[in-house]
């Protein structure tokens, strides 16, 4: 499966989606109008080890809901995420076996090198 999960109103996923130059052979899914789900959401923590390390804590709600002065727990995370995609950081890039998770340089240089391998 070749899928990116993004935010198509966000200029760095836009910048981002562009830079890998796909091929259309990968599936674009915008969260805002159709959130991650629930099994996904569980494929991808496998891979990166926690629901916290997908969890956006840049979200404007994040300090609004005073998330920010809690102590969550991973239940926690999954279930802000499953609720409200803002709370996803994006974008969630799956090349087959391999996931990418969030927009940094690091991460988006070795998405670019999986997919164009």
């Amino acid at each position: 499966m070749k899928k990116i999960y993004h935010l198509s109103s966000c200029n760095t996923c836009q910048r981002i989606i562009s830079d890998l130059e796909l091929k259309g052979d990968v599936e674009l899914q915008d969260i805002k109008q159709e959130n991650i789900d629930e099994a996904t959401l569980d494929m991808i923590k496998e891979k990166v080890g926690s629901y916290e390390a997908l969890f956006s804590k840049r979200a404007m709600k994040y300090r609004s809901m005073g998330l920010n002065e809690m102590n969550l727990s991973e239940a926690d995370y999954k279930k802000y995420m499953l609720e409200e995609y803002t709370f996803l950081k994006r974008p969630f890039i799956i090349l087959e076996d391999e996931v990418f998770v969030g927009n940094s340089k690091k991460v988006v240089e070795a998405a670019k090198k999986a997919y164009q391998a």
